[in-house]
């Protein structure tokens, strides 16, 4: 028996939504988000009917057509044919992990009541996420200004029962599936298909997910890092709290008293060092982990903000009765947002890289690339190439989209975000990042057996135990992709408690 999740005015965040996803709960509206959305819907429908005044793309035209006037018997027509003329995305299909996501935040934005929707094409959309019918999107095709409007409107196709939806691994006319869900489509009323159109959700989506996936990210680099420390026979000293109280960012100081807790009690810490300081990569982890912690810390807090709001155009306030054509809809703190955070995240690969670096170098009594029988065999040398052209590659999608804009519906949208381009471009880089991580641990715990018999913290043994179950030592060489694909699949599966991530 599955639970149900309410969607009301209730603040939504990312341990919810985390909750939400993976107990695969249920979406029903609560009896606050049912009484605001018909208000609003009832508002409207009374407006139309008593006054002869233009309402932005409810009675007019869209875009630079805004001052064309439609006739109320044409409103549905109207509604409808903005859908279909707005659904030409193209490139690659929206994973549809997303997909689901986008309608859960669609939901919630239209919840408020400031949106003039239909009660029933938000149940539609509550019988979309419960059943699973998931419509084909495209990655290409938003500016992230008028809203996410390609995406938005083949999410909204199937409503009306055209478009593409999943049906497993294979697409299928969304006819068909509702048939099969025994579901009709649905009219589109004035106003229904803009409030569809207009919004962010798939920026917002798309920043969710890579924000779940960021703070459990950042936690492994913090614990790979921790095993990298021992492995290279690092000093301890560079965590000491007293450094970091006297620069008190919030990120390093979780770093560093992050690294102190997973090395509490490893033998090969307590040793004497001859070396008197360690590179970089290893004695800066809280201030370089830390910036990046800082800035997904704030783009948590600009999603949590944008996911709990209404991003639609026109908006409609009943109680005031007032219609106001602003701009919500408008990407700008999204696009920044997750530009900084592709950049946050591209230097936790960097850093991480440089630490693999040095592991396979030959130094501080480690064998030249972590191996018996250096030259017979390569060991960890090419892994090592693979991360660093993955950072390289990092390093070219970390170049703001944001700073970019071109002027669209002749002129009427004269400056766009490019959230879009931001957006998909961070999904590549957080898969990146977890292959760079994938490829340090690989090295570190090969290096860390190089240091028995002492042993790293109690923690550490039994991560590394943990780990080892599923990647052996490599004592002669073999795939060595096979081993990062299962490394990979190890931190998925790793489950970490929600107040250590997002608290």
């Amino acid at each position: 028996m599955r639970d149900t999740h309410y969607i009301s005015s209730a603040i939504l965040d990312l341990a919810t939504i985390s909750t939400i996803i993976n107990e695969n709960k249920l979406l029903e509206l609560s009896e606050e988000s049912r009484h605001n959305i018909q208000i609003s819907r009832s508002y409207l429908d009374t407006k139309i009917k008593e006054s002869s005044q233009p309402f932005y793309g409810i009675n007019t035209g869209f875009g630079s057509l805004c001052n064309v006037a439609i006739k109320n018997e044409h409103l549905t027509e109207l509604q409808e044919n903005l859908v279909r003329s707005h659904a030409c995305g193209t490139g690659d299909y929206v994973p549809k992990h997303i997909v689901k996501l986008m309608i859960l935040l669609k939901i919630q934005s239209l919840s408020y009541g400031h949106s003039g929707i239909h009660i029933e094409t938000v149940e539609r959309l509550l019988d979309f996420y419960n059943f699973d019918i998931l419509p084909v999107i495209y990655t290409q095709g938003s500016l992230g200004a008028s809203g996410d409007l390609a995406p938005l409107a083949h999410l909204s196709l199937p409503l009306i029962g055209e478009g593409l939806v999943w049906d497993g691994d294979k697409t299928a006319f969304a006819k068909t599936l509702l048939q099969k869900h025994k579901l009709s489509p649905i009219k589109l009323k004035s106003k229904e298909g803009l409030a569809l159109l207009n919004g962010t959700q798939f920026m917002v989506a798309y920043g969710v997910h890579a924000l779940l996936r960021c703070h459990k990210l950042s936690y492994f680099a913090d614990v790979i890092g921790a095993i990298s420390i021992d492995a290279f026979n690092c000093n301890l000293s560079p965590f000491d709290p007293l450094v970091h109280y006297v620069r008190p960012h919030r990120g390093q100081i979780k770093t560093a008293t992050r690294i102190q807790t997973f090395l509490a009690d490893s033998e090969i810490a307590e040793t004497e060092k001859a070396n008197v300081q360690d590179p970089y990569s290893f004695r800066c982890i809280p201030q370089v982990h830390g910036a990046s912690k800082d800035a997904i810390m704030f783009a948590s807090k600009t999603f949590k903000t944008e996911m709990n709001s209404v991003t639609d155009n026109p908006n409609i306030f009943a109680k005031e009765d007032k219609i106001i054509s602003g701009g919500n809809f408008h990407g700008q703190p999204l696009a920044l947002a997750l530009d900084f955070l592709a950049i946050a995240m591209a230097e936790l690969g960097s850093i991480s890289e440089r630490r693999t670096y040095q592991l396979i170098s030959g130094l501080r009594g480690l064998p030249p690339f972590l191996v018996d029988n250096p030259g017979l065999n390569s060991g960890m040398m090419i892994p090592q190439y693979t991360a660093a052209s993955i950072v390289s590659q990092n390093k070219q999608l970390a170049t703001p989209a944001s700073v970019d804009s071109i002027v669209s519906s002749n002129g009427q949208e004269d400056h766009v975000s490019m959230g879009a381009n931001a957006a998909t471009k961070l999904h590549k880089v957080v898969d990146n990042i977890e292959t760079v991580l994938a490829i340090e641990l690989l090295n570190a715990t090969q290096a860390l057996h190089f240091r028995a018999p002492l042993k790293t913290s109690s923690f550490l043994e039994t991560f590394v135990a943990s780990y080892r179950k599923e990647v052996s030592f490599a004592t002669t060489d073999r795939v060595f992709s096979e081993d990062i694909i299962k490394t990979k699949k190890f931190i998925d599966t790793v489950v970490i408690d929600k107040e250590e991530l997002f608290g």
